[in-house]
């Protein structure tokens, strides 16, 4: 089989303080593997995978024929592109149990300045939000009953999507990491 890759960018693109929209796909659209019990183990992966390699997950919204991860870098040494490798190695194994796996390449979107201001940033988080109602899995404006979104912070498991508090809290605990690195101590 000749595998057509996906062309990147540079590596610098994905490193330090980048923000990055991830899109990975299930081989050949199947369905089937999105449960509760998959979205724990999900959930797991990327919470090692995002301390690991120093990110954080403001939104991730599991379909039921793909995933997207918006990732950005929380310091210098932050690399999505290595950080997607070991994310994606684990997913596979994890989805390979129950005789899934994802599709070669995952898509990505780095996010350019625009899309990284306040506003821009925000547009985007709301995109992935609503794609369950999109795909007609929630009513209108339902999107933030959808069970398989959310957000993940290294140290913040309390942190929820979309509470009201949501974007002060998490706008203050990325300014926090981003000055005081990951490993704490946390306020």
């Amino acid at each position: 089989m000749v595998r057509d890759y996906l062309k990147r960018l540079d590596d610098a693109y994905y490193q330090s303080d980048a923000i990055v929209h991830w899109s990975l796909a299930i081989r050949d659209r199947r369905v089937g593997w999105l449960s509760d019990s998959f979205h724990l183990k999900f959930r797991e992966l990327v919470t090692h995978t995002i301390f690991r390699y120093q990110l954080a997950c403001p939104i991730y919204c599991l379909m039921p024929d793909h995933m997207h991860l918006l990732w950005m870098g929380l310091s210098e040494a932050s690399d999505q592109r290595i950080g997607m490798k070991h994310f994606r190695k684990s997913a596979n194994a994890t989805l390979g149990k129950i005789g899934y796996e994802l599709q070669d390449q995952a898509y990505d979107h780095v996010l350019h300045e625009g899309e990284r201001r306040a506003d821009g940033f925000r547009q985007i988080v709301e995109y992935i939000a609503r794609n369950p109602e999109r795909a007609k899995l929630v009513a209108e404006d339902c999107y933030s009953d959808y069970p398989f979104t959310g957000c993940l912070v290294p140290g913040y498991p309390e942190l929820e999507l979309f509470s009201v508090s949501f974007w002060t809290q998490f706008d203050r605990i990325i300014s926090f990491l981003r000055r005081n690195g990951v490993l704490g101590p946390f306020p």
